[in-house]
């Protein structure tokens, strides 16, 4: 009893997701926890590249169904462009919806072969583009000051 009460208040809780806690939707990942929320968003480009940007500097984002996507952190815009960014993948869940609750830890642009195979109706990531400040090649966009 004595070690049981030890291991429980010993052992270190994070509040960080597990692996487990991501269901892998194909082009984006999703925090199934009701309270589980993402601290960065990770971009996964189809080069093999991979770029993250902090929630906490999301402060504007937008769906136009015939530009895609927009999300503003701090000084850099990320363009999500692709074909049916606001299906419902699964009942409940669509892109947009799930970025504004930080619920989307990854975004994975789609290779060419995947977006052929992929169904007319599939929610299909062509690009993801970053401008603004230090863009993900660690080169300067916009000059700092």
């Amino acid at each position: 009893m004595k070690d049981d009460l030890l291991e429980k208040y010993a052992t270190a809780k994070t509040n960080e997701p597990e692996e487990q806690d991501i269901v892998d939707l194909g082009p984006f990942g999703f925090l199934r926890g009701i309270y589980d929320r993402a601290l960065m968003l990770e971009l996964r480009f189809k080069d093999g590249r991979r770029f993250a940007l902090g929630y906490a500097w999301l402060h504007q984002a937008e769906f136009d169904a015939s530009r895609g996507m927009s999300l503003s952190f701090g000084g850099r815009k990320v363009t999500i462009i692709g074909q049916n960014l606001n299906a419902e993948i699964r009942p409940n869940i669509r892109l947009f919806d799930a970025v504004l609750r930080h619920r989307v830890p990854w975004i994975q642009e789609a290779s060419a072969p995947a977006a052929l195979r992929a169904g007319r109706a599939a929610l299909i990531i062509e690009k993801l583009e970053v401008s603004g400040g230090q863009s993900s090649k660690g080169q300067l966009a916009v000059p700092m000051s």
